[in-house]
C-alpha cells in the first residue's frame, strides 16, 4: 500500500482536536476542521503547513528534491500554555552531558545488533539512526537553547523504549504498555510490512511515551520560560534524520518500504514529517494536561486517555500495514529473504560508527 495514501488517511482520521485542552475527548477528528470558524491556532498552523507542503512538493522536480525534504516548523508558531516550574523527577543523565547520548547509542546497538532480520529491528534501526543524528547536531553547543537539558530528555526518552523492549524480550508482557504490545506482537508474528513496523514504533514512542517523559522532566525552566522552543527544534533534527532512515530500512530490511515514494518529489517524506510533528505537538499538549491536572484522579484520567489514544492509533496503523494479499503482500516471505541476503552479504552490518555527515 502506498505510504502516502496511508499517511493521508492517518492525518485525516487522527488530526489535531478543536480545543487544546480536549485531547482526551477527541480521538477522531476529520480534516473538515480546516474550514471551521472555531479552529484552534494549532489547527490553523497545521492546515497551513500541510497545504504549503503539498504545494511545494508537487512543484519541486529538482534532482535533489528527495534528499532535501521540505520542512516547515509550524509547531514553533503555536505558543505553550503557562505551566509552573517543576524540577525533573528523572535521575538519568541529570548533568546532561553528551556522554549520556553516547551511552544511549551504545545501549541501542546492544539491543538492535542481535535482532538480524527480526521485524523489531526496523524500529530499532530507525531509532538508532535518529539518535545518532541527534548526537551529530549537538556537537554544536548552541543547537538548542539548553543542550544539556535536551540530552537529559534524550536519555530519559530512550529508557522508556528500553524498558518496554527488555520486558517484552524477557516475556514480562504485564510490564509492557498496551501500545507497545501491539507493536512487539505484530513484529513477532511477522504480520506487518517494514513501514508498518516503523510506524507502530513511532506511534508508541511519540504518542504514548513522550507525554509522560515531558511531564516528568518538566515543561518550564527555573526562570519560568517554556521549554517548548527546544521541543520544536527537535523537529528540525528529525527532518535531517529522515533523509537517511527510510532509504536504509528499504535497503536492509524491506525493499518495499519506499514503494510509496513519488518520483522527483519529497511528498511521502514530507507527509511523514507533518504527521510526526503533529504527534509531537499532541504529546506536548498532553504533557501540559498532566501538569495542569488539579488532582491525582484528574491526572490519572489524562494518563489513561494517553494510553487509549496511542493504542487506538496503533491499531489503525496495524490494520493499514497488515500483510493481506490485496493492499499489501500476502506474507513476509519476500521481505525476510531480502533481509537474509543483505545480512549474508554484509556480515559487519551492525558495526558502530555511523554518522550523517
Amino acid at each position: 500500500m502506498s505510504r502516502l495514501f496511508v499517511l493521508a488517511s492517518l492525518l485525516s482520521v487522527f488530526a489535531i482536536p478543536t480545543n487544546a485542552h480536549a485531547w482526551s475527548a477527541n480521538a477522531n477528528v476529520n480534516l473538515d476542521f480546516c474550514t471551521s470558524a472555531s479552529t484552534f491556532p494549532a489547527q490553523i498552523a497545521w492546515c497551513l503547513s500541510f497545504q504549503t507542503t503539498v504545494n511545494t512538493v508537487l512543484t519541486d522536480t529538482s534532482p535533489g528534491a528527495y534528499d532535501d525534504p521540505f520542512f516547515l516548523g509550524w509547531t514553533a508558531f503555536v505558543p505553550a500554555i503557562p505551566v509552573d516550574y517543576s524540577p525533573s523527577t528523572e535521575a538519568n543523565c541529570t548533568i546532561g552531558s553528551v556522554e549520556c547520548v553516547d551511552r544511549v547509542i551504545d545501549a541501542m546497538y546492544t539491543r538492535w545488533g542481535p535482532l538480524d532480520c527480526d521485524h523489531d529491528a526496523v524500529f530499532g534501526l530507525l531509532y538508532l539512526r535518529t539518535t545518532e543524528t541527534y548526537r551529530y547536531v549537538v556537537n554544536d553547543p548552541n543547537y538548542f537553547l539548553d543542550n544539556a537539558f535536551v540530552n537529559h530528555e534524550d536519555a530519559v526518552f530512550a529508557d522508556y523504549y528500553f524498558r518496554a523492549f527488555d520486558a517484552w524480550q524477557a516475556g514480562d508482557t504485564w510490564a509492557v504498555p498496551p501500545v507497545w504490545r501491539v507493536a512487539f506482537e505484530s513484529a513477532d508474528r511477522n504480520e506487518l510490512t517494514g513501514m508498518g513496523n516503523a510506524f507502530l514504533g513511532m506511534t508508541a514512542h511519540i504518542l504514548r511515551d513522550l507525554p509522560f517523559v515531558l511531564y516528568s522532566i518538566g515543561l518550564t525552566t527555573p526562570e519560568g520560560e517554556s521549554r517548548k522552543p527546544d521541543h520544536d527544534k527537535v523537529n528540525e533534527m528529525l527532518s535531517l534524520a529522515s533523509i537517511y532512515t527510510m532509504p536504509e530500512i528499504s535497503s536492509r530490511y524491506d525493499d518495499t518500504a519506499d514503494d510509496g515514494d513519488v518520483p522527483h518529489t519529497t511528498l511521502d517524506n514530507d507527509a511523514t514529517l507533518v504527521l510526526i510533528q503533529e504527534w509531537r505537538e499532541e504529546a506536548w499538549r498532553m504533557a501540559e494536561e498532566l501538569a495542569l491536572a488539579p488532582d491525582y484522579t484528574s491526572r490519572m484520567a489524562v494518563a489513561q486517555a494517553i494510553e487509549n489514544r496511542a493504542t487506538a492509533v496503533a491499531l489503525a496503523v496495524r490494520e493499514a500495514y497488515l500483510y493481506n494479499g490485496t493492499s499489501n503482500a500476502a506474507d513476509s516471505s519476500s521481505r525476510d529473504a531480502f533481509c537474509a541476503a543483505y545480512i549474508a552479504a554484509n556480515p559487519d552490518y551492525a558495526a558502530q560508527g555511523w554518522s550523517p555527515n
